[in-house]
């Protein structure tokens, strides 16, 4: 069997049906298609890596050039307009777009040296990637999406085919299934055996605001068990699926100045400012996962809305797609989750200044009205995903700097009836016509937010508020926490 090499950028969905089950899928949604080649002996020649990369060259041309990956600034590779890579830091101050490339070893060797080969990499750069968390292997290559081609699926056969793994010792005793579990790269002297798929995140998501923040500052608390932290905007708690090095994990460890790394017991959104409990034994990381199955974790956040909401509980059903943007809806819809927050009060602020909104990148999502906000003191009694920020956005109060609901808010509220979903929702004849409203009102929300939103968790207690912890002023108020 000849060697081969599968390239491509996959669909979201994909990218996360391949990961384990403790990564995150990515906020922001990828740009994917997927292709399969198969080479000769000599294979990574030249005219091969131009075939590849040719369809998404003006992509990486024009982008890397204003805000390249890595440093120093690269010039545009001869062979396939990919920068000429380095190292990954210095950090960027933007992301460019998603690189992932998909192999199946062809020889046997150090994991670093074949990734280089392959792809035509730096030792140095690769070994930045793995250091990261951007590397992935499985012993069997994984099923190619339905959308794949008679020739990808053919090579994926071949390399998959009974006979061809009767030879392998390695997945001796394993289900196909089981032998296609990914799992992450964690060293450069790694062996990979020949027939072992390998994913790797060349241009992996970066946090610049984590470089930034004084991190000793952010310290809430620290004892035998956890730390609290009070996170910024901008920052991921425990990483990516494509970066777990540039975490508020990862910092607030070394801001201490801890031997063991700190693990994440519960997550906010990237763009989610305010507390959250950093485990510092994976025995406590436990023990908070089950008081939060119990619900003995209260959590309150203030959310800076554009229009103000009424006091009182309010009530949606969230659709059970693990995909953004979240829908939701104002009636019951069997299977969708129940989503519940209590408003406990909200009083009219300020609308954050040109200063204030320049300094923590707040994006300008339309809104007509900025001379007032609308700070909201919020129970979340359920935690979804992006919970608060659809909830208000179905309320008609997007909270201020939401690139992403606030656009659809403003168009339901311009068109009455554009939400299948909401209060206003229209009667449709056929399940087609509905599905086409269904993905006209996904096409009203915008990108996820770059750094900030008007949303912090602003305190966080537990069994009975004998542990009790606030964070500091909100980003919009100006002050310093």
């Amino acid at each position: 069997m000849g060697p081969a090499i599968l390239t491509s950028i996959f669909t979201n969905g994909l990218v996360s049906s391949l990961c384990t089950s403790n990564c995150r899928s990515f906020g922001t949604p990828l740009a994917l298609a997927r292709t399969f080649a198969s080479a000769s002996s000599n294979v990574f020649s030249r005219r091969h890596r131009r075939v590849v990369c040719c369809s998404n060259t003006p992509t990486f041309t024009a982008e890397l050039t204003a805000s390249s990956d890595i440093s120093p600034p690269a010039t545009a590779s001869s062979f396939n307009s990919y920068p000429e890579y380095n190292r990954l830091l210095p950090c960027p101050s933007q992301n460019g777009p998603p690189r992932v490339e998909h192999l199946v070893v062809s020889e046997g060797g150090r994991v670093l040296d074949y990734i280089c080969k392959a792809l035509d990499l730096p030792p140095l750069f690769v070994a930045d990637l793995i250091h990261f968390g951007s590397v992935y292997y499985a012993l069997v290559c994984p099923e190619p999406p339905p959308s794949a081609t008679p020739e990808q699926v053919r090579l994926f056969k071949e390399v998959t085919a009974p006979s061809v793994l009767r030879k392998r010792p390695s997945i001796k005793g394993k289900t196909v299934r089981e032998a296609q579990k990914t799992f992450r790269i964690t060293d450069v002297n790694e062996f990979v055996e020949t027939g072992t798929y390998l994913r790797v995140h060349v241009h992996p998501k970066r946090f610049p605001r984590c470089y930034k923040i004084d991190w000793k500052s952010r310290i809430i608390a620290v004892t035998e068990s956890y730390v609290v932290l009070d996170k910024p905007a901008g920052t991921s708690v425990g990483g990516t699926t494509d970066n777990i090095e540039e975490s508020c994990a990862t910092f607030a460890t070394r801001a201490l100045g801890l031997t063991t790394p700190l693990m994440t017991t519960h997550q906010i959104d990237n763009c989610t400012e305010g507390c959250v409990v950093l485990a510092r034994t994976k025995e406590y990381c436990s023990v908070f996962h089950g008081k939060i199955r119990e619900k003995r974790v209260k959590k309150l956040y203030l959310a800076l809305a554009a229009a103000p909401m009424p006091v009182g509980i309010v009530t949606h059903y969230m659709r059970p797609v693990n995909i953004a943007p979240r829908l939701i809806s104002e009636d019951f819809i069997k299977g969708w989750h129940l989503c519940q927050l209590e408003v406990l009060e909200c009083k009219e602020v300020p609308w954050p200044s040109t200063v204030i909104e320049e300094k923590y990148h707040i994006e300008d999502s339309g809104w007509p009205l900025k001379n007032s906000a609308f700070e909201c003191k919020i129970n979340l009694l359920t935690g979804r995903t992006h919970q608060i920020r659809t909830q208000l956005a179905a309320c008609g109060a997007p909270i201020v700097g939401d690139s992403m609901y606030m656009p659809a808010a403003i168009a339901e509220i311009t068109s009455p009836g554009l939400n299948p979903f909401g209060k206003n929702k229209k009667q449709y004849t056929t399940e087609s016509d509905k599905e086409t409203a269904v993905a006209e009102w996904i096409s009203k929300h915008g990108k996820e937010p770059g750094v900030a939103i008007g949303l912090q968790a602003c305190q966080i207690s537990w069994d009975d508020e004998e542990h009790f912890y606030k964070a500091g002023y909100p980003w919009w108020t100006g002050e310093i926490a």
